[in-house]
């Protein structure tokens, strides 16, 4: 039983998990996006272990949207990694359950492009239950304290973001 779970794959999706708890955690939107970006090429590699395929590709195309918001926010380019996510994942999927992850990294790109502050975080928040949501499906185990845990962190941030707004 103990080997079932702990297995590179779930160690994987742990390591996402801290690093989703740090990334959310983060006040500065610019360092959220770094943590993130580097949570979401590990956050692939489990899917990919896993064999969730529609998950690692959504993680793939969080991957590059991520570090392409670092540097740009357009509304043209939220388009093209939304319209590029529903696409592959409209050929992928196999199930109507893997409309998850769609969903999550769709939410995803238009909060980190369109969005700052307090709305980017609270569009994550409905996209991190998509998340949640698929990694029941699939099995992660790291995936479901990942997206657990950054619900009640991001949930905390934006209440330390609006307390110090009112300030």
């Amino acid at each position: 039983m103990f080997n079932d779970i702990i297995n590179i794959p779930q160690l994987l999706g742990i390591l996402a998990f801290i690093l989703g708890v740090i990334c959310f955690y983060q006040k500065n939107d610019k360092k959220l996006k770094i943590v993130m970006l580097i949570q979401n090429i590990t956050y692939m590699s489990h899917f990919i272990l896993l064999g969730a395929n529609v998950a690692a590709l959504s993680s793939l195309l969080s991957t590059l949207r991520t570090a392409t918001s670092i540097y740009v926010s357009s509304k043209y380019i939220a388009f093209f990694f939304v319209l590029l996510g529903i696409i592959f994942g409209y050929v992928i999927a196999d199930s109507v359950w893997q409309v998850f992850p769609i969903i999550a990294s769709t939410i995803g790109t238009i909060s980190l492009f369109l969005l700052k502050g307090i709305p980017m975080r609270l569009f994550m928040l409905v996209g991190s239950a998509c998340w949640l949501t698929n990694n029941i499906l699939v099995g992660s185990l790291g995936g479901v304290l990942l997206e657990s845990t950054v619900m009640a962190v991001n949930t905390i941030t934006i209440i330390r973001l609006m307390r110090q707004t009112h300030r």
